[in-house]
């Protein structure tokens, strides 16, 4: 018995050290998420500082940290340890996100170092890559999520300041109505009168223009308040844009804006107003040429898509910033010079598309140009198309 003890012994103290250096590479990993957690659990981190930093928290954390060089490649984007090597060895994980490979995280020796489990990387050291990259996965999902609410609470707050806007422009158009149908009338009335000296016929006319001028805004307040009386019946989207386009046709040429029309060849119908989504397309067109002063091309789509018709409006004007966007569809808001607009085209338009249930979005970059996409719900038309 007491010779076996004696053989055992530099058995026993061969094991020693394996179960020491074990043990220290646990006690590397363990340390490493623990650093990783803390720069997870301070909220006031950009996300960039926040992959920085975990970047440099990864090289200690495996076997030969002296040779180690980190990497996380996301979106497009490098975070690097300090004085980063590429090297012949490599150990990566993939960063995916909502099934899609966003990037991934990397490990480099800039020496070659003896094979070990996975090239000269341990399996502990894999599977301590892959919660990494699993970690930063659930980083980018909880931003996108909350990116996402952020975005539906300022879509409910600007529709919600819209339809306010638009029982106020409603209540302050019929009040007007009334007194400035009284002026236009008796203004009229005067201007029948054949004793009435040419100067203050004159004068009468301009008080005609003016009233006519002023219930023009009128309609278009009751049109964006979605008060005004609509003529629903089968509308072929196609005609409204070709016919829309046909009134702007020698214009263009002369201010060199090229345009193409991309349409649907399936035709889309949609039960609707033919007048009004002629008015859409109007103003949408108007809008799009006079954001190219100098030219451009202007691209009208139309396509179906998952039980929607979809008209896409698209120029290379001057674009927008966000803070125009965000102001685009209430009422006299405008970016024109005083007298070239009364900020009321594109609120129009949204009361229109609204009004036929439909949404509207706007994508913009200044200096390349905007997107405004439209779509409405198909729904049962009868036979006769407009």
């Amino acid at each position: 018995m007491g010779k076996r003890a004696q053989n055992d012994a530099p058995a026993a103290e061969q094991l020693a050290p394996e179960a020491d250096q074990a043990l220290r590479e646990r006690a590397k990993e363990l340390s490493c998420l623990y650093r990783i957690g803390r720069v997870f659990d301070t909220p006031s981190r950009s996300l960039d500082e926040v992959l920085q930093r975990i970047v440099e928290s990864v090289p200690p954390a495996w076997q030969y940290p002296e040779i180690a060089s980190a990497r996380i490649v996301l979106d497009g984007r490098r975070y690097e340890t300090p004085g980063f090597k590429e090297g012949c060895q490599r150990q990566a994980s993939d960063i995916v996100v909502d099934g899609k490979c966003r990037g991934a995280v990397e490990v480099i020796y800039t020496q070659t170092r003896p094979r070990l489990d996975e090239g000269p990387f341990l399996d502990d050291e894999r599977r301590l890559l892959d919660a990494i990259a699993r970690q930063i996965a659930v980083v980018m999902e909880h931003q996108q999520a909350e990116e996402e609410k952020a975005r539906l609470q300022k879509q409910l707050l600007h529709a919600d300041r819209l339809a306010t806007i638009g029982q106020l422009a409603a209540g302050v158009a019929h009040e007007l109505n009334e007194p400035l149908s009284s002026i236009l009338g008796f203004a009229q009335l005067l201007n029948r009168d054949p004793t009435m000296p040419d100067g203050v016929r004159n004068d009468v006319e301009r008080i005609v223009t003016a009233s006519l001028y002023a219930r023009e805004i009128i309609k278009k307040l009751l049109l964006f308040a979605r008060q005004t009386p609509t003529f629903m019946g089968p509308v072929d989207i196609n005609n409204v844009v070709l016919g829309a386009m046909g009134l702007f046709e020698h214009q263009f040429e002369k201010e060199g804006i090229e345009l193409a029309c991309l349409l649907c060849p399936e035709r889309p119908v949609l039960t609707a107003d033919a007048g009004q989504l002629t008015q859409v397309m109007v103003n949408l067109v108007v809008n799009a040429a006079q954001a190219m002063p100098k030219g451009g091309r202007l691209t009208v789509r139309t396509l179906v898509e998952n039980g929607y018709v979809v008209c896409i409006v698209q120029d290379t004007g001057v674009g927008m910033t966000q803070d125009v966007i965000d102001r685009l569809f209430v009422p006299f808001f405008t970016t024109k010079e005083i007298n070239q607009g009364t900020g009321l085209g594109l609120p129009v338009v949204h009361g229109i598309v609204v009004s036929h249930g439909g949404t509207i979005e706007v994508t913009s970059t200044p200096g390349k140009g905007t997107v405004f996409t439209i779509r409405f719900p198909i729904e049962p038309v009868p036979d006769k198309v407009d």
